[in-house]
């Protein structure tokens, strides 16, 4: 490993627990303005404020919002649910924009099982040695989906996306959660590179949320890549600081909650 690269992955995982809480917003290209990403940078510094250890954010969104109070990692692909087909990810910005912006990694989201995986694959292991050449952390988000993936949290799946994308290059993958202790342990064990759970789509309550923070770092996960469940969170301060109990000091969802009274 780099020096460069050594250096900006102490800047994203917290220096004492080693673990790590980030908050993706990439959701405006795939979604547009949705609740909570309307007012971009109030949202991120309420995210900054509650102790979020980054941020993840496309090109156009840095320039204009983006105050250099939190960890940022750069969103270099994406696509529309307007288009043909949203599984499909395309590059929409580089390494080298990221390394100009301040960055202190990139962010790839790629789609295991889709039709045009071949495409996503080439793209993250040329983004990959694109962040080795430049000392740039890799998050690789690693989903499955497609036609033949019954279900997004099945472990079969969930623990060969992680695989694949330790396996090109990534520094750090953000997966699905599998839905229990057992079955995500299977997905870090098979995983080399540091495994964080996705937030995944609006849940009911935040102690689903906190659930299942706790139960991905009990399995062995180093942290949260969760956006909608905590920036669409009545107080994103507060689910943060809630998220930060358990990611960063151990305590349980009982005790995590209490952050949010």
């Amino acid at each position: 490993m780099t020096i460069g690269k050594k250096i900006r992955l102490e800047r994203i995982f917290d220096k004492k627990s080693g673990n790590t809480i980030i908050v993706p917003m990439d959701h405006g290209v795939s979604v547009g303005p949705i609740e909570g990403l309307v007012n971009m940078r109030e949202t991120i510094e309420k995210v900054a404020k509650g102790g979020a250890n980054a941020v993840i954010l496309h090109k156009g969104i840095v320039k204009t919002c983006f105050q250099g109070n939190i960890g940022l990692l750069l969103h270099i692909s994406g696509s529309t649910t307007a288009g043909f087909d949203p599984n499909n990810k395309v590059l929409v910005a580089s390494v080298e924009e990221a390394i100009r912006f301040g960055a202190d990694g990139v962010s790839i989201h790629i789609n295991i099982g889709a039709k045009q995986e071949p495409e996503m694959l080439e793209d993250l292991g040329l983004v990959a040695e694109s962040c080795e050449k430049w000392g740039m952390p890799l998050l690789a988000m690693m989903y499955p989906r497609g036609e033949k993936i019954g279900s997004e949290h099945n472990v079969k799946w969930v623990k060969m996306a992680a695989r694949i994308g330790a396996e090109l290059g990534a520094d750090i993958v953000k997966t699905n959660y599998t839905g229990d202790i057992e079955s995500f342990r299977e997905v870090v064990d098979g995983c080399p590179a540091p495994v964080l759970v996705a937030g995944g789509p609006k849940m009911d309550g935040a102690k689903d949320v906190l659930e299942m923070a706790f139960g991905a770092m009990k399995a062995g996960a180093r942290g949260v890549s969760i956006g909608r469940n905590v920036f669409q969170h009545k107080f994103p301060d507060k689910m943060v600081k809630a998220l930060a109990k358990i990611v960063h000091e151990g305590k349980s969802v009982e005790e995590a909650i209490k952050e949010l009274k």
